[in-house]
């Protein structure tokens, strides 16, 4: 299977208009997905609220290697790999479905490495104005901290935590 399209836009237009940064509202809203259910809320968030601004969407999919990649075998890494390009697809086509249905201009983008790192590059690229990802539910983010909560931490853009 080959890999994902590193970007795609969809909708009535590539791009939202010019605008001049704060003076009404975000024009470019971000949103980090991975297929969880508190990602999928926040793109859900992210698009209703990109719907009624009058903004963009741009949509991350960020593909992180486990900790433990470097240790297993061939046929394993390649089904992990797989797992990731049929998410990627499967959010691809729905980012396009969405797009259509909400007449909203939308930019999916799949990326490979560190979610807070590639989440933070693409807000920056895009001059995004909000950043909309879902909370953590894993246990240990509590302790180590969370990509929200470096982005957060980060202050470069609002952040908004979906539950």
């Amino acid at each position: 299977m080959s890999a994902p399209v590193d970007r795609e836009e969809y909708g009535p237009q590539a791009r939202p208009l010019p605008f001049e940064r704060g003076t009404d509202g975000p024009r470019v809203v971000l949103v980090g997905v991975d297929g969880s259910r508190t990602s999928l809320r926040a793109a859900a968030y992210a698009a209703g609220l990109a719907r009624r601004q009058g903004a963009g969407l741009v949509v991350v999919f960020v593909s992180s290697p486990a900790p433990y990649s470097g240790m297993i075998s061939g046929v394993v890494a390649g089904a992990v790999q797989q797992t990731h390009d049929e998410l990627a697809a499967e959010l691809r086509d729905e980012c396009r479905r969405g797009a259509e249905e909400l007449g909203l201009p939308v930019t999916f983008l799949c990326r490979r490495g560190d979610a807070y790192t590639e989440l933070r590059t693409a807000a920056d690229e895009h001059r995004a104005d909000l950043v909309v990802v879902g909370s953590s539910e894993q246990a240990g983010h509590r302790l180590v901290g969370s990509v929200a909560n470096r982005l957060v931490r980060t202050g470069r853009w609002p952040v908004v935590v979906v539950p």
